[in-house]
């Protein structure tokens, strides 16, 4: 059997080595196309973990690896002058070049072919029974087949340029230095005894301002120094063919291609998949691919020949390595985010600052850090509870969690917040059976607050017939003897718009009554998905449906609620003003965004007028829909908010009608408060899926919200 590898690099060479170790018969070839030692970048970093299936893939290559290693256990951050460490971070640095050596000397030890200099094509080796394209980002095997790979590649917003230094650091080191042309951030770790690898990382617009998308090699390097002298400390930086570039995320939609009349080839590395470069690096990501094919292929005795096996190896191969990567890119896109968003933080503190970069991507939380660095996690609470009003030179200080906050002139004792979800089992608006039973759960539990379901403003603003309402006096009281002994508790006054007059949420979302509907209202004439079409509002039911918000207020403040949340997201009447998806009109509550605002931000007014607590709002942060409202568009919404008085905003996404496509992983909020949190200064709610209170400390000790939605099992 024969295989032929492209691309040189440590994932085709790692695959070449295990498969000819694994099943000696085989003819194995890598093609690399540059002369050996021509090599772009400078060192490899592998976690502990890494290192593992390395020794359990090859021990020789592993021993010779590990040899040559630099191994530290810190992560450095230089911020505002002060540098902070964090301890218990083990990883492992090595000269790309050196690594490349040892796997091409292992390869040529086990029989592989290695032919430098030689470019060739997969239309070149159709005598062959297997291709591995691992050519990188590049990848012309890739290319030549994109019909079938279906490759797609999103270029990164920040610029980056990697360079060496003879800087000899002891520790992965992150620095972030501003001037007037914006804010800088080194990516910088050892790789060997005497040289570190230095990214240098900034945003466009930074670069520009700094004239260096006109600078030469030699007068970016001049720049940089001068810019990083006192963390370089004379030493200089080197050059290797460095370039500034925008990171390419490539994903593909299949890995292989096993079609008939074609030899059957698997993409490998970089040809496949890149991750940011600030979560690790994709030669550990390559390198692991290898390990992933080569068991494939000693699992289904592919090496023998059989066509049938080996396509089943690589159907293996994909089903196990595919989810891995996707899930790693994922993470690595929350991490690439936040370094392209940096400005947004240069307000926190350094503590919060370095906690904030390293639970950036959703790996590392805070009981790990807890873990690694118990000190680090202890200045952590401190400064934050200080923050909070507690005192300065506290011994011990509670978790993020557990510190009061305070909403307007209403102490919370802790951040956690339950919101029951009502089943529509309420009779004339009043609360009544599970629903009741609901609530008076989530009230004796201890939360700092508990925010109800929606409670419709008027008989007309209902979702179902079973919804709660605060719209007379009967449902009013039924509150009142609930909440006298009650403590923090907030209304979620609505609307539901278009998505009224529909059924019981236990047989279906959004599904239309049969009977006894209601007349719908909406901002202009679009149904929401089945539900009948609603009328246009017009300058009766404008005012009906302000007065309605304004006597929901008053009751809930003569029911005792301690707050109100106006509710303008999730499709409902007032976010349905909001996206451009739902509102059409052409007069004064329609067109650009600020028309748009006019008639919600009409009802927060009122709404603020007659409740004398704090009064706060949910949003919709993103329509998740081409066309619709976006992140800028919810900043500019709590800005306005923010004027009004506001004192709390849950984010949320999603809704504005069926059609949208969720983005339901663990941080589908997080990026969205954290932006809304950090550029308006409005405290934030987030909910999404939070089921244990170290994801609560995570959240809150980043300064990503301010209180978080616990969900709980019923």
């Amino acid at each position: 059997m024969r295989i032929a590898t492209i691309g040189g690099g440590p994932g085709g060479l790692y695959a070449s080595l295990l498969l000819k170790r694994s099943s000696p018969e085989l003819d194995v070839t890598v093609f690399e196309k540059n002369p050996r030692g021509a090599t772009y970048g400078w060192g490899v970093v592998f976690s502990d973990r890494t290192l593992t299936s390395f020794r359990e893939a090859d021990y020789r290559s592993y021993v010779d690896i590990t040899e040559d290693f630099v191994i530290w256990d810190a992560i450095d951050i230089r911020y505002k002058g002060e540098l902070v460490r964090a301890g218990g971070q083990v990883f492992s640095g090595i000269a790309r070049r050196k690594l490349l050596d040892i796997l091409i000397e292992r390869c040529i030890a086990v029989g592989v072919t290695v032919r430098f200099e030689t470019e060739v094509v997969s239309a070149d080796l159709g005598d062959c029974d297997l291709v591995i394209a691992a050519d990188g980002i590049h990848s012309g095997t890739r290319e030549s087949r994109a019909t079938v790979f279906k490759p797609r590649i999103r270029e990164g917003r920040a610029r980056y340029i990697w360079f060496g230094t003879t800087l000899a650091l002891d520790s992965f080191t992150f620095i972030f230095r501003a001037n007037d042309h914006g804010l800088f951030q080194v990516h910088a770790y050892p790789f060997d005894g005497t040289t570190s690898t230095f990214i240098v990382e900034c945003s466009e617009q930074t670069w520009r301002n700094a004239g260096l998308h006109e600078a030469s090699e030699t007068e970016s390097i001049a720049y940089c120094e001068k810019l990083f002298a006192e963390d370089l400390r004379g030493n200089p930086l080197m050059s290797n063919q460095s370039k500034w570039i925008s990171f390419p995320t490539l994903r593909t939609k299949t890995w292989i291609d096993s079609s008939a009349g074609v030899v059957p080839t698997a993409l490998l590395g970089d040809s496949a998949h890149t991750a940011h470069f600030s979560i690790g690096s994709g030669t550990k990501l390559a390198m692991e691919d290898a390990i992933a094919l080569v068991n494939a292929f000693e699992d289904r005795d592919a090496a023998q020949g059989d066509p049938a096996a080996l396509r089943a190896a690589l159907a293996d191969y994909q089903m196990e390595r595919k989810p891995i990567v996707e899930r790693f890119q994922e993470a690595a896109k929350q991490s690439q985010s936040y370094f392209e968003s940096t400005s947004r933080y240069q307000d926190l503190e350094p503590e919060q600052f370095v906690f904030h970069l390293l639970t950036r991507s959703g790996r590392m939380d805070y009981g790990d850090l807890r873990q690694r660095d118990p000190y680090l996690i202890e200045h952590v609470d401190r400064t934050f509870a200080a923050r909070s009003g507690g005192p300065e030179d506290a011994v011990v200080a509670p978790p993020p969690v557990l510190v009061p906050f305070d909403l307007g002139d209403v102490r919370l004792d802790n951040r956690v917040v339950l919101s029951p979800v009502f089943a529509g089992t309420s009779v004339d608006g009043v609360l009544a059976g599970p629903d009741r039973e609901a609530l008076v759960s989530a009230l004796g539990a201890a939360a700092g607050l508990v925010l109800t379901d929606e409670i419709a403003v008027s008989a007309h603003g209902r979702v179902t017939p079973g919804d709660v309402g605060l719209y007379d006096d009967v449902q009013t009281q039924a509150f009142r003897g609930l909440l006298q002994r009650a403590d923090r508790v907030a209304a979620r006054l609505n609307h539901a718009g278009p998505r009224g007059a529909t059924k019981p949420r236990a047989t279906g979302l959004d599904r239309p009554l049969d009977s006894g509907a209601w007349p719908l209202v909406a901002a202009s004439p679009v149904a929401y998905g089945h539900n009948a079409t609603p009328a246009e509002l017009d300058a009766r039911t404008r005012a009906e449906i302000r007065e309605d918000f304004t006597t929901a207020a008053r009751n809930a403040e003569r029911a005792g609620f301690d707050a109100v949340v106006v509710e303008m997201g999730r499709g409902y009447l007032l976010g349905n003003f909001l996206s451009p998806l739902t509102n059409l009109r052409d007069d004064e509550l329609g067109g650009e965004a600020r028309a748009r605002m006019r008639f919600p931000l009409e009802v927060f007014d009122a709404v603020r007028a007659a409740f004398g607590g704090p009064v706060g709002a949910s949003i919709c942060a993103d329509d998740w829909q081409r066309g619709g409202a976006r992140p800028d568009d919810a900043v500019a919404l709590v800005d306005e908010l923010h004027t009004r008085g506001c004192r709390l905003v849950e984010v949320t996404a999603g809704y504005t009608t069926p059609r949208f496509r969720p983005h339901l992983d663990p941080f589908y909020l997080t990026v969205l408060s954290e932006q809304i949190r950090n550029e308006c200064g409005v405290p934030t709610l987030i909910g999404g899926g939070i089921t244990t209170t170290d994801r609560i400390n995570t959240l809150l000790g980043g300064a990503r919200a301010d209180l978080c939605i616990l969900r709980r099992d019923p």
